[in-house]
């Protein structure tokens, strides 16, 4: 049976128009816990964002740019 988990962006606060700058892994991409997926940039910083868990990357739903 597959265990499937599905990655939300943590709170950032008051920080609104998060935009997606960079998507480290693709689909079929073994990953650790705290493996690096996406950044993240604001006005006033930028944000990697990591895995909770490990597994596979089997679906990937945001894209560059958006926010």
């Amino acid at each position: 049976m597959s265990n499937k988990l599905e990655v939300k962006i943590p709170d950032l606060g008051n920080v609104s128009d998060v935009e997606v700058i960079e998507i480290l892994v693709t689909v079929g991409d073994q990953i650790k816990k705290e493996d690096l997926l996406i950044t993240l940039e604001s006005d006033k910083a930028s944000m990697e964002v990591p895995s909770s868990e490990a597994g596979t990357v089997t679906e990937i739903k945001v894209a560059i740019g958006d926010k």
